[in-house]
């Protein structure tokens, strides 16, 4: 079954719990393998928004990538999510990173996601749990486009997350 990586991102509201909250709603249709630790993080490209919360989700996946996208956006909605301004503050993100080793380029849907190798929001936490994982596009691991990012923007682990998703218990960190 394709394995996916999706950034799971907020700066508005209880940022851990809308995190949780999306990693509970994907895990209803796809099986979560690992999810990173929390990382508090500077915001991106529009700098004037609170500070987001992010983590990295692997999963197991039989929906194909634009299925996939499709429940993401879903998800986004459950949650509460209303798309007002580009880069603006949000109360959940959801972005495919990787599937599989795929590169797909559409209006709709760019896999890898575009920017990923630039955002250490993405990096730290996607090489927390997959650091050998190779760019399917650039064709370097994780772990090395982490250690030559020259962006300077603060990351901070602040909490771990754990869920086993077929028992449906999930536990909530501390911060």
């Amino acid at each position: 079954m394709p394995i996916a990586f999706i950034g799971i991102g907020s700066n508005l509201g209880n940022r851990i719990e809308n995190c949780v909250k999306g990693v509970e709603e994907i895990s209803t249709f796809s099986k979560i393998i690992v999810v990173s630790s929390f990382y508090e993080t500077e915001p991106v490209d529009k700098e004037d928004q609170p500070d987001f919360i992010n983590c990295v989700a692997k999963l197991e996946t039989s929906l194909s990538p634009f299925d996939l996208l499709t429940f993401l956006q879903s998800v986004e909605n459950t949650i509460g999510r209303e798309h007002m301004e580009k880069w603006g503050p949000r109360i959940i993100d959801l972005d495919i990173i990787f599937y599989d080793e795929l590169v797909i380029e559409t209006d709709e849907l760019i896999i890898p996601h575009p920017r990923a190798h630039l955002r250490r929001f993405v990096l730290e936490p996607l090489s927390e749990i997959a650091p050998d994982i190779i760019h399917p596009v650039l064709k370097i691991s994780v772990s090395k486009l982490l250690d030559e990012l020259k962006c300077t923007k603060r990351v901070v682990k602040v909490g771990g997350f754990s869920i086993a998703c077929s028992q449906k218990s999930t536990t909530y960190p501390q911060t």
